[in-house]
């Protein structure tokens, strides 16, 4: 389970027997206070994403850079080989839940909003 925000619009495609998959990346913050220098310490987590299916196209649509969002999922690594012919590997979140919690366009509208 993470609450962060999106790093990138999602980008979604389809498998060759049409199988929606989308992925995007989000970023979770964590600050604390530094015991011997009593400062505060902040560091940055990048997760990446993947959505299958029905929740892929959702993701699609209503996802874009900037809103904050609530995943749950598993991971999962995969290996590949480059072009290089050396051995990669990654590790990703395949989310079977997704709660969009801010919008950016949401809060450029609240914003108009309180304009007027």
């Amino acid at each position: 389970m993470l609450i962060g925000n999106l790093t990138r619009d999602p980008a979604l495609r389809f498998t060759p027997n049409n199988t929606a998959v989308c992925s995007f990346s989000i970023a979770t913050n964590r600050s604390w206070i530094n015991n011997d220098t009593n400062e505060k310490q902040e560091q940055v987590e990048f997760h990446n994403i993947v959505a299958w299916s029905k929740l892929a196209e959702i993701c699609g649509s209503m996802l874009h850079k900037g809103d904050k969002v609530y995943v749950e999922g598993r991971l999962q690594t995969r290996k590949w080989e480059g072009e290089d012919k050396v051995e990669r590997r990654t590790t990703e979140i395949v989310i079977e839940n997704m709660i969009l919690i801010k919008s950016v366009s949401d809060a450029v509208t609240d914003d108009d909003d309180n304009l007027k």
